[in-house]
């Protein structure tokens, strides 16, 4: 059986995934796409596949059984009240919204439906080697975890599209959510402080160092540095009672000359985290052709969204800032249907 599939946004990370729909995996076609450049849209059309409109179109069209939303982040509320209306399976990419009041009103529709359909695109929790790292935290050989590092580097951003907010409200959210899931924990508060601005990043507030205060009392140490000019270099090691895990350097040919001894670093997301999109995007289609979600969740998006809210409010306190959470709905639960 084929899961027929509806693409909004067709911008880089769109494209992309389009082409990881039909051409990479299989039991899955993409028939619509939409974009507000209607050209970029056709452009990216595969063939046979419907420009629609508007996105409210696409998700109607019955046609399409699931829709995958790579739109900017403002638009997805909208979009994702949408698909829980028509009971339809969305994938979303990150940030699943850019409000507090925004995230509950999707948690609100879904849990009125009564069936998880939102699965946001943080992508690292289908990394093979975060996976290996969960398993040793959560085997219990090392004892409880106290304390979590994330470093989370980019060569560059670009100049005039990438703001001062965005290390926190852009970035921050995939640090954020590794650590809850690695440590099965969620956050209570944030701190954040700012060392010298690098002259790298021009005007842009970079690098920031994040504390990240989980419930159970272990501490997560986030640093962001978006314009460290080397590669993409993305690193976690996790301080436990009896030893530490820590992320493997990725393998890549180690070249040995008159230089010295060096190896390759990724040079983008695309490439570290290739295996990892495509394998959400195998569990998703499974899940969305059965009209389910699995995935990282509608509260986890809401998660998030409070994280980076802190954080800016962090920024200008230089205190710590608390989150105050919901209860917790029993469809987002260990154990729910």
């Amino acid at each position: 059986m084929t899961l027929k599939v509806g693409v909004i946004g067709t911008g880089m990370i769109g494209q992309d995934h389009i082409r990881r729909l039909t051409q990479v995996l299989s039991g899955v076609a993409v028939v619509g796409v939409t974009d507000i450049d209607r050209a970029r849209a056709e452009a990216a059309a595969p063939k046979g596949a419907e420009v629609f409109e508007t996105p409210q179109a696409l998700i109607a069209s019955d046609k399409v059984e699931a829709v995958v939303i790579c739109s900017w982040g403002p638009a997805h509320e909208e979009q994702l009240l949408a698909c829980i209306a028509a009971g339809k399976p969305v994938f979303c990419e990150k940030p699943m919204v850019t409000s507090e009041a925004a995230a509950l009103r999707v948690i609100e529709a879904e849990v009125a439906f009564g069936r998880r359909l939102v699965q946001v695109g943080f992508m690292r929790r289908f990394d093979a080697d975060y996976r290996r790292l969960k398993a040793v935290i959560d085997g219990g050989s090392l004892g409880a975890p106290l304390m979590y590092y994330s470093k989370h580097r980019n060569a560059a951003v670009p100049e005039g599209l990438y703001t001062s907010e965005m290390p926190l409200n852009d970035t921050l959210v995939h640090d954020a959510d590794i650590a809850r899931w690695l440590l099965s924990d969620e956050i209570v508060g944030v701190e954040v402080r700012l060392p010298r601005r690098s002259r790298q990043g021009g005007e842009l507030r970079d690098p920031h160092l994040v504390l990240l205060h989980m419930e159970s009392g272990a501490i997560v140490d986030v640093e962001i540095s978006v314009n460290i000019a080397y590669g993409y270099d993305i690193r976690g090691e996790v301080s436990c009672e009896q030893g530490i895990a820590a992320l493997p350097n990725r393998p890549a040919a180690v070249v040995t000359d008159k230089n010295g001894i060096r190896q390759a670093i990724p040079e983008d997301w695309r490439e570290r985290f290739i295996e990892a999109y495509d394998q959400e995007f195998r569990e998703w289609i499974v899940a969305a052709g059965q009209g389910t979600a699995t995935g990282p969740s509608a509260w986890d998006g809401y998660a998030a969204t409070l994280t980076a809210d802190a954080a800016l409010r962090a920024v200008d306190s230089k205190a710590y800032e608390p989150l105050t959470m919901i209860a917790k709905p029993a469809l987002y639960r260990a154990g729910a249907a």
